[in-house]
């Protein structure tokens, strides 16, 4: 599919459910995704939120419900999907023992990149992902915010379409922290993100839509300017939707 074919919509997920024996972790979820967007998934500690990142990215199969990624079914034709995603799960998949160039190289033949092309690729994500210097270091030596880095290099080393970013600035100072908002707004200019915090300034800072879970189901959904326009307060909200009951969950 060429780029020009791709759908406006690059992520459509209707109805999505996930049972852990009898418990339900994530009940009919809507969630829709357009080309060139930066969507926050919110949500308190336990809401749902990785469940529902893993069920987009096909590492989860939903109990019930569908998941199209750019037109694409990720059930019925999960391998074609993927090729759209780039994902960074709450733990960076990084072998710590390997040196960053050499991990991203590995990354790079996982997405299938042409040899011809893997060396000028990887100067293009370091550039991207402010990597350039630490190419030979192994990432084992780095400071958590420089391997979150690396884990959002291996994520958009292959250009995808859609970017899944789950937690990317958890555990890390204010300073890394505002580099990482930085290169999601940089990314959101060229693909499409979601990105899933419990962090409220994250949302405010990085995000055009935001949707709101709570105890597994979505609960809240709406467009920072509009929120703004209205002078509305994604706190007040926030607590709104997900104070009322408690919440619980995986």
């Amino acid at each position: 599919m060429l780029v020009n074919d791709i759908p406006n919509v690059t992520i459509s997920a209707c109805n999505l459910s996930r049972n852990f024996g009898k418990h339900t972790a994530v009940h009919q979820v809507d969630l829709e995704l357009r080309r060139g967007e930066v969507l926050g998934l919110l949500g308190p500690n336990g809401a749902g939120k990785s469940t529902t990142m893993q069920m987009l990215t096909g590492n989860l199969a939903p109990t019930s419900g569908s998941v199209q990624i750019c037109g694409v079914d990720l059930l019925k034709h999960p391998q074609q999907a993927k090729c759209y995603i780039g994902y960074l799960p709450e733990n960076p998949p990084l072998y710590k023992e390997l040196t960053v160039d050499e991990y991203l190289r590995f990354a790079a033949r996982l997405h299938h990149i042409n040899l011809s092309r893997i060396d000028s690729v990887l100067t293009e994500v370091k550039q991207r992902c402010g990597l350039n210097d630490i190419g030979k270091r192994l990432i084992n030596t780095l400071s958590k915010g420089y391997q979150q880095r690396v884990g959002i290099a291996q994520a958009i080393i292959h250009q995808p379409e859609v970017i899944i970013l789950d937690e990317p600035s958890i555990g890390l100072d204010p300073n890394q922290i505002r580099e990482i908002r930085i290169l999601i707004r940089e990314l959101g200019k060229t693909s499409s993100v979601v990105l899933s915090t419990h962090i409220l300034p994250e949302v405010e800072g990085v995000c055009d839509r935001v949707q709101i879970m709570n105890q597994g189901t979505m609960v809240f959904s709406a467009a920072l300017a509009e929120l703004k326009q209205k002078n509305l307060s994604l706190e007040q909200i926030f607590e709104q939707f997900t104070l009322r009951n408690g919440h619980t969950g995986n």
